[in-house]
């Protein structure tokens, strides 16, 4: 069932990206940055490895997954904001945000201030939860958007390249694989995969 469901997410996003072009980035990033477990590290090397096929263009990857990470994060921003750390804890086991997620992000926020919404933005895993203390602590909205877009471009860039440069190294690799498409499909599964047992892993060391 699992091995099921991770074909599915991994063909998802294949598919978004491959249809919508630069808006399927968006959407996804969006999904990803309003802490709805569909990792960015999954995402944009996709969307780099099909800079390698002359889809699109890497900066307009980058650009394209920043603006997702800002529309997503101004939606966790808001839940912070209008419905606070117990709406938060109450619905967040619905989208695998779990309790030890939450307090590092709260933490970060507590120990840095603002300047952690852009220093978070380079880091796996805060980066998807940040935005919700934020909100909590009513941080300055046009503050909120700047240091998310900063730090989001180069993160999203980051990985692109990446995926950019899995794909120059393409042809020796299917040399090893036959049906070299399942294997796009099943590394996407195995990180989203990773992902979601990280979670209930982190849920089960609290209960």
């Amino acid at each position: 069932m699992l091995h099921s469901f991770l074909i599915l997410v991994s063909t998802f996003i294949i598919n978004t990206i491959s249809t919508m072009g630069y808006g399927g980035i968006v959407f996804l990033m969006a999904i990803e940055s309003a802490c709805i477990p569909l990792p960015s590290e999954v995402i944009m090397p996709f969307a780099g490895f099909l800079v390698f096929l002359n889809r699109f263009g890497i900066w307009w990857v980058a650009l394209a997954g920043t603006i997702g990470c800002v529309i997503g994060s101004i939606v966790a921003y808001a839940i912070g904001f209008w419905g606070g750390r117990p709406l938060v804890e109450k619905y967040g086991r619905y989208v695998l945000i779990s309790h030890r997620d939450l307090e590092r992000a709260d933490n970060w926020f507590s120990s840095w201030g603002e300047i952690t919404i852009f220093i978070s933005r380079l880091l796996p895993i805060i980066r998807t939860f940040i935005s919700l203390p934020a909100g909590i602590a009513r941080m300055n909205f046009g503050r909120f958007i700047l240091y998310t877009f900063l730090g989001s471009f180069p993160w999203c860039l980051g990985l692109a390249f990446l995926g950019a440069k899995l794909g120059e190294n393409w042809p020796r690799l299917k040399v090893f694989f036959a049906g070299a498409d399942w294997v796009i499909i099943v590394i996407i599964g195995i990180g989203i995969g990773w992902w979601i047992i990280r979670h209930f892993r982190n849920q089960k060391k609290l209960t």
